[in-house]
């Protein structure tokens, strides 16, 4: 059995710091982006984790339509100029605790069995400003796109207008905004939400807040209106004033939770917007000398690869990576054969993980 790569191979192999490769890896920090691609080149060629089967950077001599597998079924001979690349878009590096990492490794399972490759590009921040497709990209060879983590409504629009079938795995929020021409497939945002404030409102838990940058994208946004749907039904609406919602740094929560504990206290409980919002919120309270779970209780959602190893190990939402997968490759795959059908929006299953950031041992409920 092949040994796992690590960040450590790759900067040993490059002879760089761990640190600087889990920037370039991570998208955190400031990073030239020479060195960025440098090291996004290294981790594609060693393999390291969802690289080992996705060529991150298309080269310039990549093969031609006329290269496609001639044994290709019919859905895939009837596009034109028998495109065959399936183009991920994103504007950062999706790690393997980011919750795509095994929805794609279904997708591209599913896109394979129909001779569809899929290549990765990039979006940098200029051509995020700039509202310019990735400089790689070919709309010639491209059969169809697939976005993550393109939370900018401008550039999102730009896309849907190039005439490329298009499917955005969670999205810019879109809330009193033209929708987007596109299909738009999201894990359910609001159902374990309110099952878990349920749950909280049981055990005499009222007083919940809320940490997440709400117009990050719309899972976050719709994460927040079922929170906040969900107290005022239960007529606990004067709990959101424990609520910060406006940035994703540690820097904020604690300037956030600082003022929050000088003027209203703090809550029973957090319901953050993801696990890694959960787990900042977590290090920031102990930098402020609050416990968790002895003092406050925190939910996150995703349930990342983090969330069941941390101290405490973390309550949160699991999102099927596996059924999103699926459903993707479906909606893309039905779009590229149908391009007139009309625009579809799909939500995929949650559950609810009770662990020890709640009090709980840990239960699937």
């Amino acid at each position: 059995m092949a040994t796992r790569v690590t960040i450590q191979d790759i900067a040993n192999e490059l002879q760089l710091s761990r640190n600087t490769v889990s920037k370039a890896i991570n998208n955190t920090g400031v990073l030239a982006d020479a060195t960025r691609e440098k090291i996004l080149r290294k981790a594609a060629e060693m393999g390291y984790k969802q690289f080992a089967y996705l060529p991150l950077f298309q080269p310039e001599s990549a093969a031609s339509p006329a290269d496609a597998p001639t044994n290709a079924p019919a859905e895939a001979e009837a596009q034109p100029g028998g495109k065959r690349e399936i183009a991920m878009l994103t504007t950062c590096f999706l790690s393997s605790s980011h919750f795509s990492s095994m929805m794609l490794d279904r997708f591209q399972s599913e896109i394979h069995h129909l001779h569809y490759c899929m290549t990765i590009y990039r979006i940098s921040p200029e051509e995020l400003h700039q509202r310019r497709l990735p400089s790689a990209f070919d709309p010639e060879r491209t059969a169809g796109i697939i976005c993550f983590e393109v939370f900018d409504y401008d550039y999102a629009q730009m896309l849907c207008e190039q005439g490329i079938p298009i499917l955005f795995a969670d999205s810019p929020v879109t809330e009193l905004k033209a929708p987007l021409k596109a299909d738009l497939l999201y894990m359910d945002n609001h159902v374990e939400i309110q099952h878990f404030i349920q749950i909280m409102h049981q055990r005499g838990k009222d007083r919940i807040g809320f940490i997440g940058e709400i117009q990050h994208c719309q899972s976050f946004f719709e994460r927040y209106a079922a929170y906040a749907s969900a107290m005022t039904q239960l007529g606990l609406a004067d709990s959101l004033k424990y609520c910060a919602l406006e940035g994703l740094s540690p820097a904020y929560f604690e300037d956030a939770l600082r003022a929050m504990l000088k003027t209203n206290g703090l809550p029973d409980v957090f319901i953050c917007a993801n696990d890694f919002v959960a787990i900042d919120a977590i290090r920031t309270l102990h930098n402020l000398g609050v416990s968790v779970p002895e003092d406050v209780w925190i939910c996150g959602f995703d349930d990342s690869q983090e969330a069941s190893v941390m101290t405490p190990r973390l309550t949160s939402i699991h999102i099927h990576g596996q059924i999103m997968g699926f459903t993707a490759a479906d909606l893309l795959m039905t779009r590229i054969k149908e391009p007139s059908l009309n625009y579809r929006t799909v939500y995929t299953e949650t559950n609810l993980i009770l662990r020890e950031s709640t009090g709980d041992y840990e239960a699937k409920v």
